[in-house]
């Protein structure tokens, strides 16, 4: 039996739940409450212990700090000492503190303990600071305090405790509940000491059970590294990013990772072997950078266990995990509420968009969904954050917690290195800044005192241009939208966008066009990869084995890479219908590909050339056709989006329709098995003229206002000289568009728009 003051400083984690956040903060609640009720739904979680918020209260109090920090504060607060000195005077005093005999010795008995559960002497522990007001859905204190990792022997743990007491008063910590109003002396400290994954030797990262900028609550989005996972928390190298589509995941036999993104992972934080400091930054090697560090197994594994522990919580939850690299085992180490998306409005969508063009100087992945301009302030030192403007676009090679005092005066942030799951990333949503991470250059190309607008608002990629830029920003109450007598169905044609209208009240996607998933995510001509052997071609041949270096066999490149493009924009409306396009590149669109100027033939009007339905059964384009089959194949059966529809442009002749839906077939994508629906675009005279003959091939038709409006009235949709002639409203237009719709109707057939009259006149969505 524990006495009674061994109780009162020490709680094993088993022994937690969320019910004890008062006395071991929300860190060590969170990973008890994991271990009580998730392992046996085989989520792992390393054994530990928690010292309790009261053994600080009472380390306070046996070294008489009450009145020392207060009067520390009330220094700062009368402007008597700068935020800087005060941090100091305040975590020196806690350092220098003296844990009173029977703390110490419970300290080191549980220690002991935990050697011994492990059969190692001096077990390596991780000591996290665990504060009783941190990991709240309403208050998220971002690593605020400190973590030390590595730790081994009874001297170095409790000088590590002691160093997380002092953590409480970090200078990015005093300003955060400054900011927040919390009284700094009512918020306890727990210190939680936790087994070490030896990711050191494998990786480690972060992980959302909800899509971290868009709220989209489908997704898992996993971000990985290799070695210890704090270089993906702090943002210092560009990590691995996976997503994987939650409702499928329980189906074993399907596959259901819709993004995997290769980051640089250019270092790693390993354990060093000398004495001193416990951990170490180094290089990774090249093997390393190009590899993924988890397997589609252990994407999959971790993505349930999101799965799992979000459904035990309740609410979406952002989640710390680590694999053991001499074990192969992965654990989840940390677990909290996500604390940005479930603090938004509901029902409210704004939106940005910029109204002037400017010169792109660089990319990367952006945070949040807004737009921002200012001067360019480059700080490479966060000891020189005191230079920070109010209002400026802060340029620097990452954050850390010690930039947290100035991040909220910015307008936007720039950084070399990180992911979604980084530092700056969290912060910058917390606080409605756009960031832009993960540029590898930003601090080389980017000048002080310069001019830029950040833009945030298109998708997956954030873009960097020069000058104040022009923007206009929408905010549109979805709860007040009408109901509508048919059904709604939007265009799209980016991944990357997918996730940002999952809000919108519509029941499905009407159009999705693939051509624009192979010109901005594989940019390489799927022939040049079939013939990838032989390419003449050196720098197209050097310029795809790069972008290739992953896969063996080049034709897979564009499949994996089509099926998960496809796959995301799926996920987005899962399970309404999503109507892929076939490719519907022109001759000279397809040229520009990279490899693609020997495949593609000279045409004086590519418009009304060699594209859509006649390419798919040539055979100077059969076998590219083939692979986009493979892809959709794979997204349907493999993944596991079977409300995936195909939609085939430019159909000439049913004749036409017949050797495409024959390819189909041979691809394993036969209309009518396994509930595929494929549909035809009515975009041509001919398929109004013939439409009860296509009727009878395919389950729906898609009108093309815009190919059909140019063919009937004989006027080039791009002249400027002619626009006045270009209009929807024709009457020629009208009468053809009638004729479709009835023919459809009659058949039984679905019948659908995806032209851009409607959006643009009101009057037009009326007529029929």
């Amino acid at each position: 039996m524990e006495s009674e003051p061994k109780r009162q400083y020490i709680l094993w984690f088993e022994a937690l739940t969320v019910q004890d956040i008062d006395k071991v903060g929300g860190k060590n609640a969170s990973l008890g409450e994991m271990i009580q009720n998730l392992q046996r739904e085989g989520v792992r979680v390393p054994q530990g212990f928690a010292i309790t918020a009261a053994a600080y209260g009472e380390f306070i109090a046996a070294n008489n700090l009450k009145e020392r920090l207060h009067s520390e504060l009330s220094n700062l607060h009368s402007g008597q000492q700068s935020l800087e000195q005060t941090g100091k005077a305040l975590r020196r005093l806690l350092i220098e503190g003296i844990f009173p005999e029977a703390m110490e010795q419970a300290i080191c008995e549980a220690y002991q303990e935990l050697c011994s559960r492990y059969q190692v002497e001096g077990v390596d522990v991780a000591v996290r600071s665990s504060a009783t007001a941190e990991d709240l859905p309403e208050a998220s204190f971002a690593g605020q305090q400190e973590t030390f990792l590595n730790v081994s022997g009874e001297a170095d743990l409790l000088l590590a405790c002691r160093k997380c007491f002092a953590s409480l008063f970090t200078n990015r910590a005093i300003s955060y509940r400054e900011a927040r109003g919390y009284d700094h002396l009512q918020v306890a400290l727990s210190v939680g000491v936790q087994k070490m994954v030896r990711s050191d030797l494998a990786g480690a990262g972060v992980m959302f059970s909800i899509e971290p900028e868009t709220g989209f609550p489908n997704v898992v989005l996993i971000n990985a590294a290799w070695g210890l996972g704090e270089t993906v928390v702090q943002g210092q190298v560009t990590p691995d990013q996976y997503a994987v589509f939650k409702p499928l995941l329980n189906q074993e036999n399907l596959v259901p990772i819709i993004e995997k993104t290769k980051g640089s992972k250019e270092k790693k934080l390993i354990y060093r072997a000398e004495r001193g400091d416990s951990t170490e930054l180094v290089s990774t090697s090249g093997r390393e950078r190009q590899a993924s560090v988890l397997s589609d197994r252990e994407i999959l594994q971790l993505a349930r266990w999101a799965q799992i522990i979000e459904a035990h919580y309740q609410k979406p939850m952002d989640m710390e995990w680590a694999k053991d690299g001499e074990t192969g085992a992965i654990f989840i180490v940390q677990a909290r509420p996500e604390t940005v998306q479930t603090q938004k409005a509901a029902g409210v969508l704004k939106t940005y968009k910029l109204t002037e063009k400017g010169d792109r100087l660089l990319s990367g992945v952006s945070v949040g969904e807004a737009i921002a301009s200012g001067k360019v302030c480059r700080i490479l030192d966060v000891a020189k954050i005191d230079q920070v403007e109010d209002g400026c676009i802060l340029v620097t090679e990452m954050t850390d917690p010690d930039w947290g005092p100035v991040m909220k005066r910015v307008a936007g942030i720039v950084t070399d290195y990180g992911g979604r799951t980084c530092h700056a990333a969290i912060v910058s949503r917390e606080l409605g800044i756009p960031a832009i991470v993960g540029t590898g250059q930003g601090t080389r190309l980017l000048k002080d005192g310069q001019t830029v607008t950040i833009s945030c608002a298109e998708g997956d990629r954030g873009d960097v241009y020069a000058g104040e830029l022009a923007y206009e920003t929408s905010e549109v109450s979805l709860d007040d939208l009408p109901e509508t007598k048919i059904q709604v169905m939007m265009n799209m044609a980016s991944p990357v966008g997918a996730f940002r209208w999952w809000q919108l009240p519509v029941q499905g996607i009407g159009l999705a066009r693939m051509e624009f998933i192979v010109n901005n995510l594989i940019k390489i001509h799927p022939m040049a990869l079939v013939h990838y052997d032989t390419l003449e071609d050196e720098e197209a041949w050097q310029q795809i084995r790069d972008l290739t270096r992953d896969y063996s066999d080049k034709k897979q490149y564009f499949v994996e890479e089509l099926a998960r493009g496809i796959a995301k924009i799926a996920a987005s409306q899962y399970p309404h219908p999503v109507i892929v396009r076939t490719s519907d590149f022109k001759t000279n669109e397809y040229a520009n590909l990279i490899g693609g100027q020997p495949f593609e033939p000279h045409e004086e009007n590519p418009m009304l050339g060699f594209r859509g339905a006649s390419r798919y059964y040539s055979d100077r384009y059969r076998e590219g056709f083939d692979l986009e089959c493979q892809a959709l194949k794979q997204v349907r059966e493999v993944m596991g989006f079977d409300n995936l529809a195909i939609m085939i442009p430019f159909c000439r002749t049913p004749a036409e329709a017949d050797k495409v839906l024959a390819i189909l077939a041979e691809n394993g994508l036969k209309r009518g098995e396994n509930g595929l629906q494929v549909y035809v675009m009515c975009e041509l005279p001919a398929n109004v003229l013939l439409a009860e003959e296509f009727a009878q091939r395919f389950d729906g038709f898609s009108i093309g206002s815009n190919d059909l409006t140019q063919l009937i009235l004989g006027v080039d949709r791009d002249s400027a000289d002619l626009a006045d002639l270009f209009d929807e409203r024709n009457e020629a237009v009208k009468r053809a568009i009638k004729l479709a719709i009835d023919a459809g109707h009659a058949a039984g057939i679905k019948v659908g728009i995806c032209g851009q009259a409607p959006s643009d006149r009101p009057e037009f969505a009326e007529f029929w």
